[in-house]
C-alpha cells in the first residue's frame, strides 16, 4: 500500500483543508485516457472505484490503475531535478530478508 511520509501527510492536509473546500476532499491520483502517467488533482470526493487511503486528517483518492502502481511506494515533498517543488514517489525500502 502507498505510504506518505509525514511531511507528503502536512501538505496533502493543506491542500484539502483550505476554505472552501468540502470536508472530504482529497489529493487524487489517476491515470487518464489508459495512459500510465500519473495525474494528480484535488477532488472533492473519492469517484465510484478509488481506494482511498487516510493517513492523519489527509485523504488520498487513488484509481485502480495509480493504486496498483503505488501499491509498494512512498510519497514525499521535494524538489525535482529542476528545482520544482512537488510531490515525489520513491520504492519502499524493504528488508532483504524479506521481514
Amino acid at each position: 500500500m502507498l505510504t506518505l511520509t509525514p511531511t507528503a501527510i502536512e501538505v496533502v492536509r493543506a491542500m484539502t483543508s483550505a476554505e472552501g473546500m468540502p470536508e472530504a476532499a482529497g489529493l487524487r491520483i489517476f491515470t487518464a485516457d489508459d495512459s500510465s502517467a500519473l495525474q494528480l488533482a484535488i477532488a472533492a470526493e473519492p469517484a465510484e472505484q478509488d481506494q482511498v487511503l487516510m493517513a492523519e486528517g489527509s485523504r488520498v483518492y487513488l484509481d485502480r490503475q495509480a493504486a496498483a502502481y503505488l501499491d509498494d511506494k512512498i510519497l514525499d515533498t521535494g524538489q525535482d531535478p529542476n528545482g520544482e517543488d512537488g510531490f515525489l514517489i520513491s520504492p519502499q525500502h524493504r528488508d532483504p530478508l524479506g521481514m
